[in-house]
């Protein structure tokens, strides 16, 4: 039997407490409820908040540079591909055409992210690695940007399936991400 492919959208960005290096992605179910935290680096994150925020910098980043590379040599990014995870790794491929043939190149997640975001192409998963890695939060919570009780409803959720599979590297970046939403969150009150 086939796998299908689902599409995704990049919801949000959020950082950990313990580890300023460590971020979380959360990516959403385009048409669904399902969502998917993928832990990544400061650089990749500031590169996709970038586009998300729609902020101007004065000297491009590398996925930038990118871009526009391919503008003048006149490729573009079709999709990115998220194929599979292993122990909270993600492994992705981005899809380039040129005159018609397609190249398949394999890709850190992230990275393929932040390009696809530039290239407004489509970013793929397989429904069964969306369906044995996301969390689900329910049709009234799913927006184009989570609200922060949301986020650590995610988190939350996303936490637990990390201490089941016994990732507690995982379990304690995204512990302290629900602290600091907590605390962002108690300071409003």
């Amino acid at each position: 039997m086939l796998d299908r492919k689902i599409e995704l959208k990049v919801l949000e960005v959020t950082q950990s407490d313990r580890d300023a290096s460590a971020f979380a992605m959360i990516l959403g179910e385009v048409s669904g409820h399902r969502q998917l935290p993928v832990i990544i680096s400061a650089l990749e994150a500031q590169s996709i908040l970038i586009m998300l925020r729609k902020l101007s910098v004065p000297r491009p980043f590398t996925h930038d540079l990118f871009f526009s590379v391919a503008g003048k040599f006149d490729f573009d990014l079709k999709e990115v591909f998220i194929y599979r995870a292993d122990e909270g790794i993600f492994f992705a491929y981005t899809c380039f055409e040129k005159d018609g043939e397609v190249c398949r190149i394999d890709s850190r997640t992230s990275d393929a992210v932040a390009l696809a975001l530039r290239f407004r192409s489509p970013i793929y998963i397989y429904e069964s690695v969306l369906d044995s890695e996301s969390v689900s939060v329910g049709r009234e919570d799913t927006t184009p940007a989570i609200k922060p009780a949301n986020n650590i409803k995610i988190l939350r959720k996303a936490l637990e399936k990390a201490i089941k599979n016994e990732n507690y590297e995982l379990a304690a970046i995204l512990s302290d991400q629900i602290k600091k939403i907590e605390s962002e969150n108690s300071s409003f009150n």
